[in-house]
């Protein structure tokens, strides 16, 4: 018959009685982990890309998260918006005359009476955006609706001469006050 290992080197002397029974005993500790489930020792290379994995897990969440919760933010307040255009709008005119201003680069329109124009060129009334709509309310709350969203109110004084743009190649000329058409 074979002998096993463990008996070969007993009846060799290489090793005594004891080592052989602490050797036994050690592995048989280590089949017990491993029947268990415990995850053997990882090295420092392993848990350092391990490590990574995770930090890199967490950025990608925490991104998301941001995401998310910008995207809400922004939805909160374009329902705001529209709940104070809704509560505070004036009521539409219907008329054959028309106020025309620049929206976005392009000449928009609104059905208007004499008192209403009146109003709007003097400020006392601002025009708002929602949802490819334009609304008349009153200065106070165009300014809350600005806090909101800058680009939902109608900036009415922007191609007003009061200030000189730029690149005007006619700023050098002077036009006489006296002209008239």
């Amino acid at each position: 018959m074979s002998m096993s290992l463990r008996e070969q080197l007993l009846a060799a002397g290489l090793v005594s009685k004891k080592q052989a029974q602490q050797a036994e005993q050690q592995q048989k500790q280590k089949h017990h982990q491993h029947a268990k489930g415990s995850v053997p020792q990882r090295n420092d290379a392993q848990q350092q890309a391990l490590q990574k994995a995770q930090a890199a897990k967490v950025a990608r969440d925490q991104e998301l998260n941001r995401q998310r919760q910008e995207q809400a933010d922004r939805k909160a307040r374009a329902a705001q918006i529209k709940q104070l255009i809704e509560e505070n709008r004036l009521p539409k005119l219907e008329s054959d005359e028309y106020f025309n201003f620049v929206d976005r680069g392009k000449v928009r329109r609104m059905a208007v009476d004499a008192q209403r124009r009146d109003q709007l060129i003097r400020g006392e009334i601002a025009i708002v955006r929602f949802e490819g709509r334009y609304d008349a309310v009153l200065p106070a709350i165009a300014e809350r609706i600005r806090e909101r969203d800058a680009r939902a109110v109608v900036n009415l004084n922007a191609g007003s001469g009061s200030e000189p743009v730029a690149d005007d190649p006619y700023k050098d000329f002077v036009v006489p006050d006296d002209l008239k058409w």
